[in-house]
């Protein structure tokens, strides 16, 4: 057993943070925004820092009543050190969730240093910041990344607490407080996650009395003072509106029924793991045998109760995303580095069997992997960059290596080599390839085509067919009206023809005109932009017009 009770130090810390750095901030700044939460996300910020109205969050003229404030407030005070308000750069947007990630991921590495030593923190640290999905979420302007950190903030509290009854105050004042900060930030999906916990613990144990060292009596009014004021504002505000879209609505409503498409059967989690948390879920499951050998060791058991109840309570609710089940990751990161470094025990033939059908698996989610960002950018631009082929062969060697270096047991190799498969896809496709599929960046170039016709400083855009989120942040939230039907968008181009322009699609380009023609405009194309809106995968083909007013002495 790798010993227990240590700490990184300040070289270990330089070694996660630089390696965290090189793998989530390249394409940080270079994605333009995405579709649709992150945009929406963006647009309701924007918004908030104009009106100066930190309670009731809206885009455009709709009360956005799903999430608390706490997100918001936490990409405005972004906006505001930066300065860039007025630009609306998405990148600044996002450097709340790459400062989420990168303290769960410090986290992570202080949890596994303390339970199994400071190699097997090291490795776990890497193993959560190399995650596939943990990879995007830090690069997008959301909650998910934020939330991460919370939760990891708690259970690190939490478990500090439940093998350590005793001690420091600062452990019972975490747990709270990230409690509340969760609360601020998503809701009550935080007390999901520790809730299951405590539950699970305390089954297993069959005791419950290490949870008195919580210190509920002063730490519930620090969960208090930290969430229930804002809770209590938006309630009077919105005259209790926000309860029932966000919790009976949105939160409840996903428990029942699959929302916007996002469903999945049974079993959803476990069948995308491989992509999900690449490359670490081979190391993960090649530990599955070492941390069911030594469930009753206390550090692995809880572990195993931050892991196993909430993954089972998603994977029987509704709506599934990948990325639902993202918080159990650094115990699961943890448990694959204390595994690694342990050195595996021998096992009985059907676990070697299954680990070696996984492994085949694993290296297929490799493959695709590696060939997402050459494949797409032939996919989409129509040719195959030299450097992006390259960095997919290296991607999939790599990964090759770490397998191989696993089953001959070589602990380090295997993890350098995990990890540098890990930093080379992360650049090769967020850095590499998505900057530039042009085809499905419609929103870049279509500002582009308004800024170079634009009639006014303040020119209204009018759009019916492409209403994407990312298209109102980027001309503006007030300066872009998404209207519901191609008559409607004519109408509001008539009323103010000098300063508006509207952008139509070939497909509503029949009744647009129509409906011009009966109020006499008469219309100019400005602009050609052609695409695919990966939002939907419906080919728009659009043009935006100039109208001039009817002549009265006609």
């Amino acid at each position: 057993m790798i010993p227990a009770g240590e700490r990184l130090v300040w070289k270990d810390w330089l070694i996660v943070v630089l390696l965290a750095c090189a793998v989530l901030l390249p394409g940080i700044a270079g994605l333009p925004p995405v579709d649709r939460d992150e945009s929406r996300y963006a647009v309701a910020t924007t918004q908030m820092l104009e009106s100066g109205d930190y309670i009731d969050i809206r885009f455009q003229d709709q009360p956005r009543h799903l999430q608390p404030a706490g997100i918001y407030w936490l990409q405005a005070i972004s906006v505001s050190l930066a300065g860039t308000g007025e630009d609306r750069l998405i990148a600044v947007h996002r450097i709340p969730s790459f400062l989420g990630i990168l303290a769960a991921v410090l986290m992570t590495g202080a949890i596994g240093a303390h339970l199994f030593g400071r190699t097997a923190g090291i490795a776990a640290a890497l193993f959560l910041a190399t995650g596939f999905a943990v990879g995007f979420e830090a690069r997008i302007a959301k909650t998910d990344a934020v939330l991460l950190a919370t939760i990891t903030a708690a259970h690190l509290g939490l478990l500090r607490i439940y093998l350590r009854p005793e001690g420091h105050w600062w452990r019972p004042a975490l747990f709270w407080a990230a409690l509340g900060a969760g609360m601020m930030i998503k809701g009550p999906i935080i007390m999901l996650f520790v809730g299951l916990t405590l539950l699970a613990l305390g089954l297993w144990d069959r005791r419950a009395r290490w949870m008195l060292q919580l210190k509920p009596l002063w730490g519930v009014p620090l969960f208090l003072a930290i969430a229930l004021p804002w809770y209590v504002a938006i309630g009077i505000v919105s005259d209790g509106a926000f309860y029932a879209e966000a919790v009976g609505d949105s939160m409840m409503g996903k428990v029942g029924e699959s929302q916007q498409s996002h469903s999945g059967p049974f079993g959803y989690y476990l069948g995308v793991f491989s992509l999900t948390f690449w490359p670490a879920s081979l190391f993960v499951v090649f530990a599955g045998y070492w941390v069911w050998q030594h469930r009753r060791e206390a550090a692995v058991r809880y572990l195993i109760a931050w892991i196993v109840p909430a993954w089972i309570a998603y994977e029987l609710i509704a709506t599934k995303l990948p990325h639902y089940v993202m918080p159990v990751y650094p115990a699961m990161a943890c448990l694959a580095a204390v595994a690694l470094f342990s050195g595996r025990e021998k096992s009985p033939l059907w676990v070697r069997t299954g680990a070696g059908l996984y492994a085949a698996v694993w290296l297929a989610a490799s493959a695709l992997i590696a060939a997402l960002g050459p494949a797409g950018v032939h996919w989409s631009e129509g040719y195959l960059p030299p450097l992006l082929a390259v960095a997919g062969v290296l991607v999939f060697l790599a990964a090759a290596a770490a397998l191989a270096f696993l089953v001959l047991r070589r602990a380090m190799p295997a993890l350098v080599s995990g990890v540098a498969a890990g930093v080379i896809a992360m650049v090769t496709i967020y850095a590499g390839a998505l900057p530039r599929l042009e085809t499905l960046w419609l929103t870049p170039r279509i500002v582009v085509a308004v800024e170079a016709v634009r009639p006014c400083p303040d020119t209204m855009l009018v759009t019916s067919a492409y209403r994407e989120p990312s298209l109102v942040y980027r001309h503006g939230p007030y300066d872009t009206y998404l209207a519901s039907s191609p008559a409607e968008a004519a109408d509001r181009l008539a009323q103010d023809t000098a300063c508006r322009l509207a952008l139509i699609d070939d497909s509503e380009a029949d009744p647009f005109l129509a409906r011009a023609s009966e109020l006499g405009l008469d219309l100019a194309g400005a602009g050609r932009i052609e695409g695919q809106n990966y939002s939907n995968g419906d080919t728009m083909r659009l043009t935006l017009y100039r109208a001039t007013a009817p002549d009265p002495a006609q």
